[in-house]
């Protein structure tokens, strides 16, 4: 897997990733600390709040910047984003009131919606092979979820050292790091099509993406991943602290259970994919992590909840969460020419955290008003109905050839050259609006 990284270019977008989620790492710990001293006891709303306009951000930005993203130079961009979040960072340790957290979290997170899905569609235009573009996949995925151990201990051992709001210096610095990289690389940037009303570049992702039936097929798993998971994330706290009386670090050990089975999936998945086609191997996943919750949900509504039990499920879910995420930006990659690979990555951004946007709450309130084993059978059922919906959107032969016709165009046009019938694979673009039998135009 770490192969890969002799490729110059891809190197240093993969350090860039790696400074820049330490340094989100550290703002996430300092920005609770902050929320505490400016609103005591009230630190919660104030949170929940901010991670609202986080998600809020993704799903309203993300296919602006997308639009924009058409029409500049690639590499500048992301450094452009690096800075502004560099500037917002060095910014939130002056702050002194609750709105001002809100304001730059909500600047913070714009820039993020538009850094990360540029960022990763840059990356398939790097590694053109399939098989190192699948390692890079497995490479991030090992990252985000490193980050998520790595940098509550990092910010531990620092603020040991040094006051809280020094945290967002480091955050800063990450950020600066992360542009440097990306100044001294160069990226491919496709040449831009044709101009478009902005209207039609901001809502062409996902017009698109909805009218690819694998990427459909795509979005119903983004609402199993989130199904599952939001119960891990958000309800993992509660469980351990008020419900098996244990302590905080029982509750990081629940976590790491299920870091743990999303850093052993990603990193089984290249060999795997390498014999099993994606659809199979996603389905499986999602079907592994729903299945663990149902287990969980069906013994708990039986018996009290024991702490093994709940990391066992932790891990399941962590290998179905993984097996399912990593290997979506093959399927991204597959379905857009690169110009539109940022609008297509945007759609994905959109509208997976929309699911995210829709299921932590819910998992929030389930478990307040019902409890521990009902909010997890019903989480589970919605997984379940997402899986069934996934496997029947995306078509097993999704990849094959169509043949089709173009009746718009002339015999000579560059398009309808080659021998035999006209066919290929479908990638939703100008020419093939929308997938055959209806012909495009």
């Amino acid at each position: 897997m770490l192969s890969i990284l002799r490729n110059r270019t891809y190197r240093h977008l993969f350090l860039a990733q790696i400074v820049a989620l330490t340094g989100t790492g550290l703002a996430t710990v300092a920005l609770g600390l902050l929320a505490y001293d400016l609103a005591g006891a009230r630190a919660g709303v104030v949170l929940g709040t901010a991670l609202t306009i986080k998600m809020l951000a993704y799903v309203t930005v993300a296919p602006i910047a997308a639009a924009w993203a058409e029409q500049l130079d690639r590499r500048r961009m992301l450094i452009t984003l690096d800075l502004l979040r560099m500037a917002v960072a060095v910014c939130l340790p002056f702050v002194s009131e609750v709105w001002q957290v809100y304001v730059l979290i909500f600047l913070l997170q714009s820039a993020s919606a538009g850094f990360t899905p540029a960022f990763q569609a840059s990356i398939p235009d790097v590694l053109t092979e399939e098989t190192e573009y699948t390692r890079a996949l497995s490479l991030s995925r090992l990252a985000y979820e490193l980050e998520s151990l790595v940098s509550p201990m990092l910010a531990a051992a620092l603020l040991v050292l040094v006051s809280s709001s020094t945290l967002f210096w480091g955050t800063a610095a990450g950020f600066a790091a992360s542009a440097l990289l990306l100044f001294s690389i160069a990226l491919p940037s496709p040449e831009p099509k044709a101009p478009r009303p902005i209207w039609q570049r901001t809502t062409r992702g996902i017009r698109n993406y909805l009218r690819t039936p694998r990427l459909r097929g795509l979005l119903a798993l983004n609402w199993v991943v989130s199904a599952m998971a939001a119960m891990v994330l958000v309800n993992t706290v509660v469980l351990v602290r008020a419900g098996l009386g244990q302590g905080e670090s029982a509750v990081a050990l629940a976590l790491a259970c299920f870091g743990g089975g999303a850093m052993l999936s990603a990193m089984l998945l290249p060999r795997l994919l390498e014999r099993l086609p994606d659809r199979s191997v996603m389905l499986a996943g999602g079907a592994l992590g729903c299945a663990a919750l149902m287990v969980l949900a069906l013994t708990t509504l039986m018996q009290p909840l024991g702490f093994v039990r709940l990391a066992i499920a932790w891990f399941v879910i962590g290998l179905g969460y993984s097996a399912v995420l990593t290997p979506s930006g093959r399927l991204l990659a597959r379905s857009a020419h690169a110009a539109d690979r940022p609008a297509i990555f945007a759609a994905q951004f959109t509208l997976s955290h929309a699911c995210w946007l829709l299921f932590y709450p819910l998992s929030a309130w389930l478990m307040a008003v019902w409890g521990a084993g009902a909010a997890m059978l019903v989480l589970a059922l919605l997984a379940a109905a997402g899986l069934a919906a996934a496997q029947h959107l995306w078509p097993r032969d999704s990849a094959a050839p169509v043949p089709h016709s173009h009746t718009g165009l002339p015999p000579d046009h560059p398009h309808l050259q080659g021998p035999g019938p006209h066919a290929h694979p479908i990638v939703i673009d100008d020419l093939h609006p929308r997938i055959p039998p209806d012909p495009p135009r």
